[in-house]
C-alpha cells in the first residue's frame, strides 16, 4: 500500500512537472508587479514576426547601482522573451570603437566614486542597448538622468521606465507608416527657427507638417481662408494638431473645422497665452503693458473643460536674467537677478506625460482653471508653479525694474499652467449653424469620440531660442547654462495624445525605492556584522545542545 501511494505521488509530480514545462504559468508575487509586462507590451511582442536582437552594452566594472540596473534590464529582456523571440547579447564596450559608438549617438557616462581608502575612482559606463528588428536598429537609453534627483532616485526611475523604453523602441521598429501631426499657422505663430527643436524632437515619432487651413486636401502655407470653401475633413489625415502661441484671432470657419476634427476623435495640443505683451518693447523700454489676448477660443475651451485666464503668474522659483548693476554706463556690470515672470514649473508624478521628469522652463505663463467638474472628462494637472506664487491680472504691466517684489504677495501655491483632458467632449457648435465658407455634406457632430487634449498656458514652453543664428535646444537657459525638461515634455505630450496602443501608460509604472539609511548603516556597521556573524552560530549551538540533551535522556531511559 505504501509503495502504491509512492508511485501515485511520483506520477502526479511528474505530470505536474510536464504540464509546467509545456504550459508555463507565471505568477508575479511582488507588490509593484516588478516582473510583469503590460497587456500592450505583450501584444506588441506577440505581433513580431521576426527575431528581436538586443545588444546590451552595460558591461564592465560597474558599481552596485549600475549592477542593479543591469540586473533589472536582463530581467526585463527575459520577460520579453516569454512573449516574443527576443535574443540578448552582451558586449563589453571595449569591443567597439569609440567612432562606431559615437556614430550611433552613444555618449558615455563618467562616474566618480570615493573608495574606502579616500581615493576617487573614475568609471566610464555606456548605459545603452541596441535593438534590431528586420534589419532596422534603435538605441534604447537605459539611464534617465533627471536634474534634481539623487543618483539612487535616478537609477530607480530608470528601472521603472525600462519596459517603456524597450517597447517604445520596438514600436518604432515595427512601424510601416509614420503618423502625421500638424502645426497650425496663419495667426502670427512663431517661425520655423523658434520651433526647430520641437519639430526635431517630434520627427523621431511623426511626420510634422506646418501650414494654414486651406481648401485643398492638406495643410497649405499660402492659401487664404477667403479664397474658397474649406473642407471640414481637411485635418482627418493627422493624428494630432498643435496650436502653438497664436497672436491673432481664429475665424469662425477655423474654429468649426478644429471643433469637428475633435468630434471625430482628433487630438489637439493647445499652447496659448492668455495675455498680449511685447518682448521687444520690454527690452527697449524696460516695461510693457499686458492686456487680454482675444483669440476667439475661450468659448470652445470652456466647453471642453478648461479656461486659460487673461493673467500672468509670477513665482519665486524662477530663472535669473542678467541685469546691469553698474552706475557707470561705460563699465557695465551684469549680475544674475531672479526674474519671477520666468517660473521653473513643477511636474506632476500622477501623469504618464510628466512622471519622473525634472522642472520645465517657461516665460510669461498664464494660469489655467478646470471647469465643468461633472462633465465626466478626466483632467490632470501636468505643470504647476511652486509654493510661493502670485497672479498678475490684466490690464497691467511688466516692469524690468520690478526685480525685488514684495514676497508677502506670493501667497498662491501650485497654480496649474498645463492640464491634460481625456474623455468625450461636447461640441462648441452643438446648437449652431454650420458657418458660411465650410464645405460639409454631413450634420454637425454634437459629441466627440473618446479623445484627448492638452492645454498649456504659454507657448514659450515648446519654443527654442536662437543665438547668433544658431538654434539652442528647447528648455536650455543660455544665461545659467542649465538644460530643463521641455523637450521630454513636448515629446511625451504628443505621444500621449496619439497613443492608441496604450504604450505611454507604461511610464506610470512605479517601483518602490527602498534605500538604506547611510548614516545608521555606517554607525551600526560593527553591531550588525557581529549580530549577523555570531547569532547564526549561537542558534545552531542552542539547537544542537537541545538535540543532545533530548537524545541523552532518551537513551538513558532506554538503558534503564
Amino acid at each position: 500500500m505504501t509503495m502504491r501511494r509512492a508511485i501515485i505521488v511520483f506520477g502526479v509530480l511528474a505530470a505536474l512537472n510536464a504540464a509546467a514545462y509545456l504550459l508555463p504559468v507565471r505568477w508575479d508575487m511582488t507588490d509593484d508587479k516588478h516582473y510583469s509586462l503590460s497587456k500592450a507590451s505583450k501584444a506588441l511582442l506577440r505581433q513580431s514576426d521576426a527575431p528581436i536582437e538586443v545588444t546590451l552594452l552595460l558591461e564592465g566594472d560597474l558599481n552596485a547601482g549600475f549592477r542593479r540596473l543591469k540586473k533589472a534590464t536582463e530581467e526585463t529582456i527575459a520577460e520579453m522573451n516569454v512573449f516574443g523571440d527576443v535574443r540578448c547579447t552582451m558586449y563589453d564596450v571595449q569591443s567597439f570603437s569609440k567612432d562606431s559608438l559615437a556614430a550611433l549617438g552613444l555618449r558615455p557616462i563618467v562616474i566618480h566614486e570615493r573608495e574606502q581608502n579616500g581615493k576617487t575612482a573614475q568609471t566610464t559606463v555606456y548605459p545603452y542597448a541596441i535593438m534590431s528588428y528586420k534589419g532596422r536598429k534603435a538605441v534604447v537609453t537605459l539611464l534617465k538622468n533627471t536634474r534634481g534627483l539623487s543618483g539612487e532616485e535616478n537609477l530607480n526611475a530608470s528601472i521603472e521606465q525600462l519596459e517603456f523604453a524597450f517597447m517604445e523602441a520596438l514600436h518604432l521598429l515595427q512601424q510601416t507608416e509614420t503618423p502625421r501631426v500638424a502645426i497650425l499657422e496663419g495667426h502670427g505663430e512663431p517661425d520655423e527657427a523658434h520651433t526647430y527643436d520641437l519639430m526635431s524632437a517630434l520627427s523621431k515619432y511623426f511626420q510634422v507638417d506646418r501650414g494654414r487651413l486651406a481648401s485643398n486636401d492638406g495643410m497649405s502655407a499660402t492659401a487664404s481662408l477667403n479664397d474658397e470653401l474649406i473642407d471640414v475633413h481637411i485635418l482627418d489625415g493627422y493624428k494630432a494638431l498643435i496650436v502653438l502661441n497664436p497672436q491673432t484671432a481664429f475665424s469662425e470657419q477655423e474654429r468649426f473645422v478644429i471643433d469637428q476634427y475633435i468630434m471625430r476623435g482628433g487630438a489637439v495640443l493647445w499652447a496659448l497665452n492668455g495675455v498680449r505683451f511685447s518682448e521687444t518693447v520690454l527690452q527697449s523700454e524696460g516695461f510693457t503693458p499686458i492686456l487680454p489676448l482675444e483669440l476667439g477660443l475661450t468659448d470652445m475651451l470652456f466647453r471642453y473643460g478648461v479656461r486659460v485666464n487673461p493673467a500672468l503668474v509670477q513665482d519665486v522659483q524662477c530663472l535669473p536674467i542678467p541685469v546691469n548693476v553698474s552706475s557707470d554706463p561705460s563699465q557695465p556690470n551684469l549680475q544674475p537677478m531672479p526674474w519671477t515672470y520666468a517660473p521653473l514649473l513643477l511636474t506632476s508624478q500622477g501623469s504618464p506625460i510628466t512622471k519622473n521628469m525634472g522642472q520645465v522652463m517657461s516665460t510669461f505663463v498664464s494660469p489655467i482653471d478646470a471647469v465643468g467638474g461633472e462633465d465626466g472628462i478626466e483632467k490632470r494637472v501636468l505643470l504647476a508653479t511652486s509654493t510661493a506664487s502670485r497672479v498678475t491680472a490684466t490690464p497691467g504691466e511688466v516692469d524690468l525694474n520690478d526685480l525685488n517684489p514684495d514676497m508677502a504677495a506670493f501667497q498662491y501655491q501650485y497654480v496649474p499652467v498645463a492640464v491634460s483632458m481625456e474623455g468625450v467632449f461636447p461640441s462648441a457648435f452643438a446648437h449652431r449653424m454650420i458657418p458660411e465658407g465650410i464645405e460639409s455634406d454631413e450634420p454637425i457632430r454634437k459629441t466627440s469620440a473618446k479623445t484627448r487634449q492638452v492645454v498649456i498656458g504659454s507657448g514659450s514652453i515648446l519654443l527654442n531660442e536662437t543665438q547668433k543664428g544658431q538654434v539652442l535646444p528647447m528648455g536650455y537657459d543660455r544665461y545659467s547654462g542649465m538644460q530643463f525638461s521641455n523637450r521630454d515634455f513636448a515629446a511625451n505630450a504628443m505621444l500621449w495624445l496619439t497613443d492608441s496602443e496604450g504604450l505611454i501608460s507604461l511610464r506610470e509604472k512605479s517601483i518602490a525605492l527602498r534605500l538604506l539609511n547611510d548614516k545608521r548603516a555606517h554607525e551600526e556597521r560593527q553591531q550588525v556584522q557581529a549580530i549577523s556573524t555570531i547569532l547564526p552560530v549561537a542558534i545552531l549551538a542552542i539547537i544542537g545542545g537541545i538535540v543532545f540533551v533530548i537524545r541523552k535522556r532518551k537513551y538513558v531511559k532506554g538503558e534503564r
